[in-house]
């Protein structure tokens, strides 16, 4: 009799498991995060480095990207997920064509993949697809994104179904079953964007 409250315990762990959160703290500062594929769709020179931020909504490290490419991008290699979601904390620092933070899922490779992002030139939050290193915008939603503020950014996806989440509200929602299988999870940057994020989070539904 006693066994029984402790297997129906461990059953309730398993269903309730939070999400895991990646906040950069314990990486090498100057160098990408390990366990990490730093690169960019396109052309370019991507720059991905992990950096101290006093700012940063977990002290003291956050992921950097400060060169220029067509699209930076930068996954973590140990994900796969089908239905789930994705979520970072970011802040657009500087870029003249750009500046530009977002979440990508159901990854690939760097040049296949789901992307959401904001844009702090633009004052809006888009989705597309990106097939074959060709990105293609889908919608559109009107946003304030300011410069130099950390915002938060997520897109959860269930089947072909995608919801995007701006600062605590929904920016867009969207079908489509380019990518249907499961696939790994990301952030990425566009053109010169200076962009910097943290709290890194995902999970399954």
């Amino acid at each position: 009799m006693k066994l029984i409250p402790v297997i129906l315990t461990t059953a309730v762990l398993a269903v309730t498991s939070p999400p895991d959160t990646i906040d950069f703290d314990h990486e090498s500062a100057g160098q990408p995060p390990a366990g990490w594929t730093a690169t960019r769709t396109g052309s370019g020179d991507a720059k991905w480095t992990i950096e101290k931020d006093d700012t940063a909504p977990s002290k003291p490290n956050v992921l950097k990207q400060s060169g220029t490419a067509t699209y930076p991008v930068c996954f973590k290699n140990d994900t796969s997920l089908k239905d789930g979601f994705v979520e970072v904390k970011f802040k657009a620092i500087a870029g003249k064509e750009d500046q530009a933070g977002g979440v990508a899922w159901r990854i690939k490779d760097a040049n296949n993949y789901y992307i959401a992002r904001a844009n702090a030139l633009e004052n809006n939050v888009t989705i597309y697809h990106t097939v074959n290193g060709r990105r293609t915008e889908k919608k559109r939603a009107k946003m304030t994104v300011a410069s130099n503020v950390w915002h938060t950014l997520r897109a959860d996806f269930q089947g072909r179904h995608f919801t995007v989440t701006y600062d605590g509200k929904t920016a867009l929602e969207w079908d489509d079953d380019t990518f249907k299988d499961a696939g790994k999870v990301g952030v990425w940057t566009k053109a010169d964007s200076v962009t910097v994020f943290d709290d890194f989070s995902y999970g399954e539904k």
